[in-house]
């Protein structure tokens, strides 16, 4: 599913991220950058340890936050990693907008042209799959109405029923 958002592409597909050849994808990353299960397990083992090499150097980012390694022998050149809230933690929503936020404003930063996300949080850290797709897609589409550089925002999910949920909030979204 593909709708325009002033000059970009927004763009729901149900695939793996890791083979997505966009110029960065995000990470559902942790607090502490450590590319464990999941996602970021997908990540570390398709991109090599020079990802988690690169993490380690920065260190950490706060929940919300949003930082950029390279890809590695990933097909996309950076990885953006985004740390997303843990469900019972407080303040879920505004962490993941922000976390959502951020990885746009890096993307941005970095000169970057398009960027793919996953749907952050809804994993292990617990966060609810339509809240997800209601508050990243909101970010997403008020952030691209604004001037932005990238030409296109791809949402990967994974598995039918998550692509269902952000479709069915897109078109609502979008009406």
């Amino acid at each position: 599913m593909k709708v325009k958002i002033n000059k970009t592409e927004l763009e729901l597909i149900q695939g793996d991220l890791t083979e997505q050849d966009t110029d960065a994808i995000v990470n559902a990353a942790n607090e502490h950058l450590i590319l464990g299960g999941g996602v970021a397990g997908a990540i570390r083992k398709k991109g090599g340890s020079i990802i988690q090499e690169e993490c380690n150097k920065i260190g950490g980012t706060f929940v919300g936050g949003a930082v950029i390694t390279s890809g590695g022998n990933l097909k996309a050149k950076h990885v953006i990693h985004a740390v997303g809230p843990r469900m019972g933690e407080g303040n879920e929503d505004e962490k993941l907008k922000n976390s959502t936020l951020n990885s746009l404003k890096v993307a941005d930063q970095n000169s970057l042209k398009s960027i793919a996300f996953p749907a952050i949080s809804t994993g292990i850290f617990g966060y609810p799959i339509d809240r997800c797709a209601t508050i990243m897609l909101s970010t997403t589409i008020e952030y691209l109405s604004q001037n932005t550089g990238l030409n296109k925002v791809v949402f990967c999910l994974w598995g039918m029923e998550a692509y269902s949920v952000f479709a069915d909030e897109l078109k609502q979204q979008t009406k």
